[in-house]
Formats: C-alpha cells, sequence, structure tokens
C-alpha cells in the first residue's frame, strides 16, 4: 500500500476552475466538485525515476513491469462518500486491486486496476477504482482500430474545445508528465497518434461536472475510455437520464460514463 498526504490548497482548485472557464472560486472550509482530487497527492520522482513517456518508470512501487511501454487510463469508477474540503488535510491509501496480462488481438496486454480511498479526518470520503490499460508500440503500417460510433439522442450537450494551453495547464495542475499530452513529436512518432491527446481524466472531470450540473450531487460515476481524442478536435458532451458520452466531430465515440445522484 501506498500512503501519501496533502492539503488540498484553494489555490490548487481555483488554478483549475480558471483553467476549465469556471466562475466558482474555493476558500478554506468550501466542498470541492467531485473529481479534483486528482490535483492532489502529486508523484513528484527525479529524472532518473522516470520512463521515456514521462510517467514514474514501472517496476517500481505498485505496479509490475509488464515490458509493454504505452499507458493509457481506460476508465474508472468512484464513489462520493462525502464531499472533499478544500484547505484541509487528506491522506490518499492506493492499493494493487489487480494486475492480469492477456494476448489481444493486436498483441500482448496488460490491464491494472489502483483503488484509491480518500480520507480526511479519519473520514472515508471518497473511493476511486483507476482502470490502467499497458500495450505494445504499434507499428507504422498497422491497420487503425475502428472506433464505435456515439449516440446522437441527447437530451443535453456541451461542445469543449481542448487547446494547448489547457492541456499544459491541466498536466501542470495535476502532475501528469504523460508525454502525449503536450509533446507534440513524441506523440506523433513514438505512439503514433495525429496530434496531442486530451487527457481522460480531464474529459471525466468535464462529464461529472454537467452531471452535477444537471442531475445533483454525485453518489456515485463511473467512465471508460473508447478512442482518443486529439487537441485539434472539437468535443460534444452528451447527456440522457444518467448516461453521458463524448462525441467526435466525425460521430466516434470516445467516452462513456454513468452518473448515480
Amino acid at each position: 500500500m501506498e500512503h501519501r498526504t496533502d492539503i488540498l490548497d484553494p489555490a490548487r482548485a481555483n488554478a483549475c476552475a480558471a483553467s476549465l472557464g469556471l466562475s466558482t472560486r474555493f476558500q478554506t472550509g468550501d466542498p470541492l466538485p467531485p473529481f479534483f482530487h486528482q490535483l492532489y497527492f502529486w508523484q513528484a520522482e527525479p529524472p532518473e525515476a522516470l520512463g521515456r513517456d514521462g510517467h514514474p518508470a514501472k517496476g517500481s512501487a505498485l505496479i509490475p513491469d509488464f515490458g509493454l511501454p504505452r499507458r493509457m487510463w481506460a476508465g474508472g469508477r468512484l464513489a462520493f462518500h462525502e464531499p472533499l474540503i478544500s484547505g484541509q488535510s487528506a491522506e490518499k491509501q492506493t492499493t494493487l486491486d489487480t494486475a492480469k496480462q492477456k494476448q489481444g488481438r493486436t498483441g500482448p496486454l496488460a490491464f491494472v486496476t489502483l483503488r484509491h480511498d480518500i480520507l480526511q479526518d479519519g473520514a472515508l470520503k471518497l473511493t476511486e477504482y483507476q482502470d490502467l490499460v499497458y500495450r505494445e508500440d504499434p507499428s507504422h503500417d498497422a491497420p487503425k482500430p475502428i472506433a464505435p460510433q456515439a449516440a446522437k439522442d441527447e437530451t443535453h450537450l456541451e461542445s469543449h474545445c481542448f487547446n494547448t494551453t489547457l492541456l499544459f495547464r491541466y498536466s501542470a495542475l495535476t502532475f501528469n508528465g504523460h508525454r502525449i499530452h503536450y509533446d507534440e513529436t513524441y506523440a506523433r512518432e513514438v505512439e503514433h497518434y495525429t496530434g496531442l491527446v486530451v487527457h481522460g481524466p480531464l474529459l471525466a472531470q468535464r462529464l461529472m461536472l454537467m452531471a452535477t450540473q444537471h442531475l445533483g450531487p454525485l453518489k456515485a460515476f463511473s467512465f471508460r475510455a473508447s478512442s482518443p481524442l486529439m487537441h485539434t478536435e472539437t468535443a460534444t458532451l452528451c447527456l440522457k437520464d444518467n448516461i453521458l458520452w463524448v462525441r467526435a466531430a466525425d460521430g466516434r465515440q470516445i467516452m462513456t460514463a454513468e452518473a448515480e445522484v
């Protein structure tokens, strides 16, 4: 198990709110929006402890080294027990829930699930299961995976752009060193994306804010990534009942989610 403690500094929450274009500002004692815990509990490693992609090297701490270089945040599930309070100390306890390897259609894959419990004043405030996928580098001539098409029967929608400034600011606020979000040369030439990749957690954050606005305070939220969104693309965030999804301009499904209130 890993333990980290942090002060949930309202200045960091305010910097995130400003980056997202929110008018809300936080003071000590205010409840934080769902998923804002991503701004805290940084894993700050020295350069020699990082992998080629800017993340902490695999094979250290909790995550085994499967020998697979590409890392993706595939989804997650969260249970919100009580709001986290800005300006107060909090503790994050992380355990390895599962780690397994299998052979996929495009080569070997490894699936890792981490469990994060966030506590404040000794009380459990939220539980998060974070799903990660590791895979091999794609070859230049490998066929591109076909993304599913997203539904078009939403009752509420929002359009959002994710430019390089926002990606940089979100990477900095979450201390996410993954180079696919800010190093376009690396993203294109090494991991063979067509541009910078929008953070999966950033999309999930937008969906949680949308769900809270239309449905009310969240008890639970789950999300699953379907296809990467590039920084040059406009995304449509969609809601119908308690189901949410992200649709790209070409109609492909980027992420699906479900909210419980």
